[in-house]
């Protein structure tokens, strides 16, 4: 690992120590809290995929006709993380995203899928994520986390799409609800058996391969321009002060159950 992405980590380690200790994965103490969050977190699942999907367009070529484009190795690390995320395998053996999993998660555990998917329905109709996001099938803070992510994406500057990617996302996710998750699996019946799973899986693919293909395209990306760095660690700041402010609006309603 590099200095630069050692520096970037060392610059947002405050804000990571905030969410490491926010007081959001005390409050999850039942099935009803478990629902809450998934309804709300599944929205940053999706936009997950979407900031991805992103990066492989700015580093890949997807048209047709096709013509190499950006650097080969730069390609290699985006393509193989989209297959990862957009292909993996459910705890069957089945062929599915990271995102499908997760709504698959959500049904057994009793959490609501209608919002997601009717945001996804009505945003397939009109193609506009912003007039989409306005229309009240998103949560607040959600419609809020979403709206951030998109910035980053329309922003179309691709070393900070690949910070926020590499940094800003679902790192410290996995670790916080793992014992929670076994724990009330072991004592109800499994009832979120999926969703422990995905979380296993989580750490497994995404918590040490994919991120240190992460780590060498952001490098990749910035090079060795101090201005670029900058700019990158600035966005990073920014995405995990989002995912605060995320968990701030999850808590609440949790804590208003």
């Amino acid at each position: 690992m590099n200095d630069r992405i050692l520096k970037i980590k060392d610059d947002t380690q405050a804000l990571g120590t905030r969410l490491v200790e926010h007081p959001l994965y005390a409050n999850i103490k039942n099935m009803d809290h478990l629902q809450v969050f998934m309804e709300h977190h599944v929205f940053a699942v999706w936009d997950f995929m979407s900031l991805l999907k992103c990066l492989q367009r700015q580093l890949t070529c997807v048209d047709v006709p096709w013509v190499p484009r950006g650097n080969p190795e730069t390609r290699y690390l985006i393509n193989e993380i989209v297959i990862g995320e957009e292909s993996d395998i459910d705890q069957n053996g089945t062929r599915m995203s990271h995102f499908e999993l997760y709504t698959a998660a959500m049904r057994q555990a009793g959490a609501d899928t209608g919002p997601v998917m009717g945001f996804l329905d009505a945003l397939s109709a009109s193609g506009n994520i912003r007039a989409t996001l306005q229309t009240g099938m998103v949560p607040d803070g959600a419609r809020r986390f979403v709206s951030s992510t998109f910035d980053v994406v329309d922003s179309g500057k691709v070393h900070l799409q690949a910070a926020v990617f590499t940094f800003g996302r679902e790192d410290l996710i996995p670790g916080m609800f793992m014992a929670f998750v076994k724990e009330w699996n072991a004592n109800n019946g499994n009832p979120a058996g999926i969703f422990q799973y995905y979380l296993e899986r989580h750490i497994e693919v995404d918590g040490e391969h994919h991120s240190h293909l992460a780590y060498q395209m952001t490098s990749e990306l910035c090079g060795d321009s101090d201005a670029l760095w900058n700019e990158a660690t600035e966005a990073v700041k920014l995405a995990l002060t989002n995912r605060l402010l995320l968990w701030d609006s999850i808590n609440t309603l949790i804590k208003a159950r």
